[in-house]
C-alpha cells in the first residue's frame, strides 16, 4: 500500500513497529521483510498505550 498523506500509521504485522507518516515521498513502507499494514481504526493503535516510566 502507498503511502498518500501525512497522520497515516502503519504497522508490521510481525514484529509489531509502528510508523505515523510525517513527510510523504511516495512508495511503500516495509518492514521485517513485508509490506507494513495501515491502521484505519483509532481503537486498534498501540501508540495511544501508556509508555512504561523511564524512573528518571
Amino acid at each position: 500500500m502507498n503511502v498518500e498523506k501525512i497522520g497515516e500509521i502503519y504497522r508490521c504485522n510481525i514484529c509489531g513497529n509502528e510508523v505515523t507518516v510525517t513527510n510523504v515521498g511516495g512508495g511503500t513502507l516495509v518492514c521485517s521483510g513485508q509490506d507494513m499494514e495501515k491502521i484505519n481504526d483509532p481503537e486498534d493503535i498501540s501508540i495511544s498505550r501508556k509508555l512504561p516510566d523511564s524512573g528518571a
